[in-house]
């Protein structure tokens, strides 16, 4: 098994680095005592497991449970803020749930989260979908009502400052009442770093983006609208709020949003360069770092078995990749074993989602929802030399679909994808090379009809408080996760 070491991609032609395909998988975790390890190759939930019953047990290593509010399911992402959780809300399905809305949860006693109240406005009873986010600058919380995939409209604040168990509506008309929405499309969002903007994006062609003025969080505005010219996604964005780094599908691109930022009266949002590539699609979301002083981005693909990739910013005009982080599952000459084992699972397999660092400046430790291979921690002290220490992959929660009707997961469980689409072009490409034999393809889980949760989707992004990680996969709900005192920090 290839792992370890500088990644493949060297040339400078910038037709190779488009067509490149990493090839190699981080070394993996040594797990220490109390762990319960994977069984199969790096990331992976394997059949056998599945059939037997094992997965129920879930795999960790060197990361452990200390708490826990399952409810009925987590919607895609629920960031956190001080001792709270805002659980995202699942659309429609999520309004048969017993509390509707975004679920705020309190984790003053990390072993026992309590939920604590509901958001209700249509933003957050409309699935917030990747749009619900902090700013922990100006302590706000706010989402877009996105609805399955794609939204319009509706967006509400709070103030989570002062008590963030019981988060304050700043914006109680434009965009919180139903007779006065706000011009934007969204699927994603996010807050520029001081707080002042809140970033709407829609995914659907031409890429519409909208930045929404919250100086004020009980009047927002829309001051600027544009398109990325394809399509976009998430973002990063850089700590003095003038450059924004655009998911596509397949790329980035890097937009001067310094007008905005400086509230110029009719903003010009120029496009700087771009980067694309074919290993992975559907780029999730960026995190702008600093290490030694220069600019990098990490970057994240959520199909084709692309990872996390890591970008050098210090000539924008042309991004260099440095290195990319990938499972053995991720692999080509494991794509027989990705699409036996997690078909009949839903849409998503073993791909990378969302990501978090311990810190933005010099960051020792990446933390990801890496979907069906659950929660990976990774030492990224050497950007070139990056190492698994843990992983959790919560237990799959079988028989419990009827249960957990604010997870996307056990939702979706009519749709019968086979493998699961979003590793169709990284599958089809290993046929192609010859790394795996179609006859491999499928096993009796193509007999389901829809998903039976023997794995978790797990997407949103753990968050560091500490040595813990707080983070919810969509069947199991908001989890406190602890990092063993052996490798975090890591050293």
């Amino acid at each position: 098994m290839a792992t370890g070491g500088l990644p493949s991609t060297a040339s400078a032609d910038p037709v190779a680095q488009f067509l490149e395909i990493e090839r190699n998988a981080v070394a993996r975790a040594q797990c220490g005592e109390g762990s319960l390890p994977e069984t199969g190759v790096q990331g992976e939930v394997p059949l056998a497991d599945r059939n037997s019953g094992r997965s129920r047990q879930g795999y960790r290593c060197n990361l452990t449970l200390v708490g826990q509010y399952q409810g009925q399911g987590a919607g895609i992402v629920s960031p956190t803020y001080e001792h709270c959780s805002y659980t995202g809300s699942n659309w429609p399905m999520g309004f048969l749930s017993d509390h509707p809305g975004v679920q705020v949860l309190d984790a003053s006693d990390p072993a026992n989260p309590r939920l604590s109240t509901t958001l209700t406005e249509p933003a957050m009873q409309g699935g917030t979908w990747e749009s619900l986010k902090v700013n922990h600058e100006r302590g706000l919380l706010a989402a877009t009502g996105v609805g399955i995939g794609y939204g319009a409209g509706y967006f509400s604040i709070y103030d989570i400052s002062e008590d963030c168990a019981h988060p304050r509506l700043l914006n109680s008309g434009p965009g919180s009442q139903l007779t006065m929405p706000l011009p934007i499309t969204t699927h994603e969002g996010g807050f520029s770093p001081d707080g002042r903007t809140y970033w709407a994006a829609g995914t659907l062609p031409p890429g519409l983006l909208h930045a929404i003025d919250v100086s004020d969080p009980g009047n927002p505005r829309v001051i600027w609208t544009g398109s990325t010219g394809l399509s976009n996604h998430g973002f990063g964005i850089s700590p003095d709020g003038n450059r924004m780094y655009v998911s596509t599908l397949a790329g980035i691109t890097v937009l001067d949003i310094s007008a905005v930022q400086r509230r110029d009266p009719n903003p010009v949002v120029p496009h700087i360069s771009h980067r694309f590539w074919l290993d992975g699609q559907f780029t999730q979301h960026t995190i702008p770092i600093t290490k030694d002083g220069e600019p990098f981005i990490l970057t994240v693909d959520e199909a084709g078995s692309g990872g996390v990739k890591i970008m050098d910013l210090a000539d924008e005009r042309n991004i260099r990749l440095v290195n990319t982080i990938k499972l053995e599952i991720n692999l080509p000459e494991n794509a027989d074993r990705w699409a036996q084992s997690a078909q009949g699972e839903g849409l998503f397999g073993y791909d990378a989602h969302y990501c978090s660092v311990d810190r933005a400046e010099d960051p020792t430790t990446l933390a990801c929802g890496w979907i069906q291979s659950g929660i990976r921690v990774f030492d990224i002290r050497d950007l070139r030399d990056v190492r698994e220490i843990a992983y959790y992959n919560p237990p799959g929660q079988v028989g419990k679909k009827q249960e957990l009707v604010n997870s996307l997961h056990a939702d979706t469980h009519p749709i019968l994808m086979v493998p699961p689409l979003t590793g169709t072009i990284a599958v089809g490409r290993a046929l192609l090379e010859g790394a795996i034999s179609a006859g491999d393809l499928t096993s009796d889980r193509a007999k389901l009809i829809g998903a039976d949760l023997s794995a978790d989707w797990c997407f949103s992004p753990p968050e560091f408080h500490g040595s813990q990680l707080w983070v919810s996969c969509m069947d199991n709900g908001f989890m406190v996760l602890d990092l063993d005192d052996s490798v975090f920090p890591p050293r």
